[in-house]
């Protein structure tokens, strides 16, 4: 079986201890979610069965991801590269859009899947376009272990960047993840955008580090760091 690195990623945050904190995220309303290496490996795992089991996605298809920076979009983001996708941040075409925005949706999908960004939503709030799935609803009768049904090409390409840059998987973290200092407890602004938060968490829990990702109306307090013992850079 061909590996990618986001697999390989995946099989790290299970490894060592399993149950430390690696993403973090604080968000409006006082949130706060706290996923340890092998939660966060499970949501990563279930999102990809979602995606291959019942929406038939295959290594090269491509899923646009329409949500801010949050922990929902980094099991997606995670989810899609171990799949072997092609994530897509903008507006390009897709055969797969996971939004938050699900009412908004103006062109064409294999598959629409809406997002509900509350920690604890058990379903969509609302109504949904026709044909439109709540990921919240589903994703949790997914199984908690990946096994790919089709090996993902380590030469495809895994994101075109903001930049213009075209990253296939095999580089994913020597050229799109962003270095930091081993073992790091990393603050990462939701502000700065989903792109920018996937290049500095890839790097870090590269380097065996955590997350502490924050919307962007939650102040960075003294106490905040000093709770989450945020440190390196």
């Amino acid at each position: 079986m061909t590996t990618i690195p986001a697999t390989d990623l995946t099989a790290l945050l299970r490894s060592g201890n399993s149950t430390a904190p690696r993403l973090t995220w604080y968000g409006p309303d006082t949130e706060r979610v706290e996923l340890s290496g092998r939660v966060l490996d499970n949501w990563v795992a279930k999102t990809s069965n979602l995606l291959q089991d019942e929406l038939d996605a295959e290594p090269g298809m491509r899923l646009r991801l329409s949500l801010p920076a949050h922990w929902k979009s980094m099991v997606w983001a995670l989810a899609g590269w171990q799949l072997g996708l092609e994530l897509v941040l903008d507006a390009a075409p897709a055969d797969f859009l996971a939004t938050d925005e699900p009412a908004q949706v103006r062109e064409q999908y294999d598959a629409v899947i809406a997002v509900a960004l509350p920690a604890l939503a058990m379903r969509w709030t609302g109504d949904l376009p026709d044909g439109c799935i709540d990921y919240a609803a589903e994703v949790r009768s997914h199984g908690d272990v990946f096994m790919p049904h089709g090996d993902p090409d380590p030469e495809a390409c895994a994101l075109v960047t903001h930049d213009g840059r075209r990253i296939v998987h095999a580089d994913l973290l020597s050229r799109f993840a962003r270095p930091h200092g081993e073992g790091a407890r990393l603050h990462v602004p939701a502000e700065r955008g989903l792109e920018s938060a996937l290049s500095d968490a890839l790097g870090v829990w590269n380097q065996g580090g955590s997350v502490v990702l924050t919307h962007p109306d939650v102040p960075l307090t003294d106490k905040l760091l000093a709770d989450e013992r945020i440190h390196g850079s």
